[in-house]
């Protein structure tokens, strides 16, 4: 029987300048909560492009942001407006503000981005502070390596927002993986809100209305590029193992991401046409009935298909990215050394033997289960058991001002 928070309201920011990992994380969340809680109401802020071409639960919705895309030199420029990102960002920060005071959520939890795109939550951050509104951080496992980061967040002046704006940090992952402000010289007072919450377990959309885009009776191994936005390399790679070695036993199954550019999806569709034993999508909305349905899995090692691979227990085969950011790399170390999934290293010169040689001994390899970690899915659980506390219970501790 489900336990009831009436009237109570979340609401969730996800900048979501590009891909879909945010905006899947938060989605996750969301669902997770009005599934435990009757009730309950969950506002999801975004700046996703395709926010629309997801299904929400009742009692979640939307609100869609203008949208702002990361050009290759870390500069910003608006998605869909022709207006300069100067507008767009007052436009975006104008929404949150006003949609938050609207909305009056008990519980405002931001997603990685401690003072949003720009530093864009801040006013918001500091009007629901004075309501009395409980504010969380919601960190990845992995953030960056650690002096990169305290780059940015010094330069963004994180540590002040954090010491006074905010109740909790909630970090989705377990210990055993790392903290992600290790090594940032953050405060005690800082850490001590740190709350470790395992990875969050995935649920699997019913295949009831599900039209398979591929023959999923025959076996296959699934290499997905998430977004797409950065997956061209490892793509390449793949198809490059097929072409090199086409006695490989199993096919391969590619799903290229909505971002991933027209020219090089051309290409990679053209290529695999010429393979027997090679599929290409360019982007399913459930692929989780695809992971689900694979023998094995070949991904970059973003957070949210990393949850994918647990909750399936699925073999895999991680090929990380290590620019802009290294937090795939550290993750998919971090993952080798605690017999969670196997790697290639990016900064290898990608021999197509080496990865056909890998795909081959995808199948056979340990499930993630083997590796035992306590309380490694265990995510949603403890961040509903900590929404219910929040809100039974409001919190009257002040925050240092």
């Amino acid at each position: 029987m489900k336990e009831r928070l009436d009237q109570s309201r979340i609401l969730i920011y996800s900048h979501d300048s590009f891909g879909l990992g945010h905006l899947r994380r938060c989605r996750s969340i969301a669902h997770s909560l009005v599934a435990r809680y009757k009730g309950l109401s969950v506002l999801i802020l975004s700046g996703s492009p395709i926010i629309g071409s997801f299904d929400f639960k009742a009692r979640v919705d939307f609100v869609r942001i203008p949208g702002v895309i990361k050009l290759k030199d870390g500069a910003y420029t608006s998605l869909g407006l022709h207006i300069d990102l100067e507008q767009t960002l007052e436009m975006r920060e104008s929404i949150i503000y006003h949609t938050a005071i609207t909305f009056k959520p008990d519980i405002f939890l931001v997603d990685k981005e401690p003072t949003g795109l720009q530093g864009e939550v801040v006013s918001t951050l500091e009007m629901l502070k004075k309501r009395g509104t409980v504010n969380v951080l919601g960190l990845r496992d992995i953030m960056d390596e650690a002096t990169l980061l305290k780059a940015e967040w010094d330069r963004k002046q994180v540590a002040p927002v954090l010491e006074n704006l905010y109740h909790d940090i909630w970090v989705y992952g377990p210990s055993d993986m790392g903290s992600p402000v290790e090594g940032l010289g953050l405060s005690e007072s800082i850490t001590r809100k740190l709350s470790f919450t395992g990875y969050l377990d995935r649920e699997i959309p019913s295949d009831r209305n599900w039209v398979p885009p591929i023959n999923h009776d025959e076996p296959f191994i699934l290499a997905t590029a998430g977004g797409g936005g950065d997956g061209v390399e490892m793509v390449d790679w793949v198809i490059r193992a097929y072409e090199t070695d086409p006695r490989l036993p199993q096919r391969a199954v590619i799903v290229t991401g909505p971002f991933m550019p027209p020219t090089e999806q051309q290409e990679f569709h053209e290529r695999c046409e010429a393979l027997d034993n090679v599929e290409i999508l360019t982007f399913d909305s459930h692929i989780e009935l695809l992971m689900q349905r694979a023998t094995g899995i070949v991904a970059m090692g973003g957070y949210n298909t990393f949850c994918e691979i647990l909750t399936l227990d699925k073999p895999a085969l991680i090929i990380p990215r290590s620019i802009p950011r290294q937090e795939q790399l550290i993750r998919a170390e971090r993952a080798v050394r605690l017999g969670l999934a196997s790697m290639l290293d990016p900064a290898s010169e990608r021999d197509p033997l080496h990865m056909a040689a890998a795909l081959r001994a995808l199948p056979q390899q340990s499930k993630p289960s083997a590796s035992h970690i306590p309380g490694m899915l265990a995510g949603h659980e403890n961040i509903a058991e900590m929404v219910r506390r929040h809100l039974e219970t409001p919190d009257q501790e002040s925050i240092t001002a």
